[in-house]
């Protein structure tokens, strides 16, 4: 399927692996010139961005500059995909909401959600002339938050209703905005030994691998697997696309299964 996007411009957050990372890749394949933006810029990055820019995005500042820089390296941004989140495992306590610090609030939300306020405010300009499209990314937790760090599915709960908002107000200058919601996803934040799963795996006392294996029945994927990361970017490009063309405010998830409600 020609998606009809080569030779326009995106801005992707959180780029460097995972999901940020094949989202990044699909639509340099598809001949988009891809500003991809990330704490760390990883040699993977970088091969398949036009602009690969080290950035703090859970800072306004930070926010506002990758933008700056994105327009100045394409010329302008036609898509914007808010894909940063999650957070450092090194500081996310897997305790309750008595243990949790005012801190890790704080931290949960400038990331996953005033970092895509603050970047999507510095690019819809340019967004709004291209008469482009943008793409949250939330996550399975916004609707079911018990087994998440505290705070997290708070804040993606509030960037899906932030999708919804920005919709309403832009789609009649034909500006589509849509989120994408994934289930567990195969992507270092689970795989890497160093990352969210490996600190789980052994707050559990179990082997890591074990954790990964028993994963789909932990969360009742009827599909019986994870959802691999270039799943997510298929669907994300798609919307993306004017194929998607009169798709506004929507949210898709994409879980295996997971979620057994409408």
């Amino acid at each position: 399927m020609d998606l009809g996007i080569s030779g326009r411009t995106a801005l992707v957050t959180g780029a460097s692996r995972g999901i940020g990372l094949a989202i990044a890749r699909n639509l340099a394949a598809e001949g988009v010139r891809v500003v991809g933006a990330a704490r760390t810029v990883t040699p993977e990055l970088e091969e398949v961005a036009a602009v690969a820019v080290s950035v703090d995005l859970s800072t306004r500042e930070g926010a506002r500059a990758v933008a700056d820089r994105a327009l100045t390296a394409v010329g302008g941004i036609d898509f914007l995909v808010n894909n940063v989140g999650a957070g450092d495992p090194d500081s996310l306590s897997l305790g309750t909401f008595l243990d949790t610090d005012d801190e890790q609030w704080q931290r949960m939300f400038d990331l996953n959600l005033f970092s895509a306020v603050w970047t999507t405010k510095a690019a819809l300009p340019s967004i709004l002339e291209r008469r482009g499209a943008i793409v949250n990314i939330s996550s399975i937790n916004a609707r079911m938050p018990s087994g998440s760090p505290v705070g997290y599915g708070e804040a993606k709960a509030a960037l899906t209703q932030f999708s919804k908002r920005l919709s309403e107000e832009l789609a009649p200058h034909g500006v589509r905005v849509n989120t994408v919601t994934p289930g567990v996803t195969a992507s270092p934040l689970w795989t890497d030994p160093a990352g969210f799963g490996g600190k789980v795996a052994a707050a559990a006392g179990v082997d890591h691998g074990d954790l990964l294996a028993a994963l789909p029945g932990q969360f009742g994927i009827a599909s019986g697997r994870l959802t691999a990361p270039e799943e997510v970017a298929d669907l994300v490009a798609f919307l993306l696309s004017e194929r998607a063309g009169n798709i506004h405010g929507a949210d898709h998830v994409i879980d295996g299964g997971t979620l057994k409600t409408a």
